[in-house]
């Protein structure tokens, strides 16, 4: 369903219409893939990406501060969040979270949730014909992408995996995690004190997502330092 989903994505966007952003998307995908490769299989846990076909495109979009990763490594970025990131290191900070997301099945557990509370009941293929259209919809949702039509959001908790487990991609890619702060102060800042944008919205404060990354930056200075 990924690679059909993903498919429908690039064909109906403009895609990788801004040669600079492009480029550090699709350079920082393939560091921050071959840092999962080695930590998974550092963990023994490489059979995990069975069937991983790594994808990273740039979508042309000024309004949508978004990016997502698909289960099987098929990653977007929206132009909106680049010049928050600003450089490769941001771009490496949003990365690692996105696919952390997806290394940690946080999107297949809400695709489950969100069957459950849809009334589909039994496999996806089942619910696929059932009701195609709305199974779409919240496969769309789970992976951080798509209008909500009463699917739970990530959990407070699954952000703070993604957070900690995308620290630790990033600075085994070669970027310094003392990065990922800062990003998340611009992110925060954008705000303004209004609705936060849709990629802050389930997030854990500010002051809780910077308290918890510095207490984790050791163990991924570690990382880091001995690439």
């Amino acid at each position: 369903m990924s690679e059909a989903e993903y498919k429908k994505v690039l064909q109906s966007n403009r895609i990788n219409q801004h040669p600079e952003y492009t480029a550090m998307v699709k350079n920082t995908g393939t560091r921050i893939q071959a840092a999962v490769e080695k930590y998974m299989a550092e963990k023994g846990a490489s059979d995990e990406l069975a069937g991983f076909r790594w994808e990273f495109n740039l979508i042309e979009d000024d309004k949508t501060v978004n990016a997502w990763c698909m289960p099987g490594g098929k990653v977007a970025f929206y132009t909106a969040i680049m010049p928050i990131c600003k450089d490769e290191a941001g771009v490496a900070v949003v990365m690692g979270h996105e696919i952390a997301h997806a290394i940690a099945n946080h999107g297949r557990e809400r695709m489950s949730q969100g069957m459950v509370a849809n009334g589909l009941l039994g496999t996806l293929g089942a619910a696929m014909g059932q009701n195609p259209g709305l199974t779409s919809q919240l496969f769309m949702q789970a992976v951080g992408m798509g209008a909500g039509i009463g699917m739970l959001k990530f959990s407070r908790n699954h952000e703070s995996e993604a957070d900690k487990i995308g620290l630790m991609f990033m600075a085994m890619a070669g970027y310094n995690p003392q990065e990922a702060p800062k990003f998340w102060e611009r992110m925060s800042a954008l705000s303004g004190g209004q609705q936060p944008p849709e990629f802050l919205s389930t997030h854990p404060s500010h002051e809780t997502r910077v308290s918890d990354l510095n207490s984790w930056m050791p163990e991924a200075m570690e990382y880091y330092n001995k690439r």
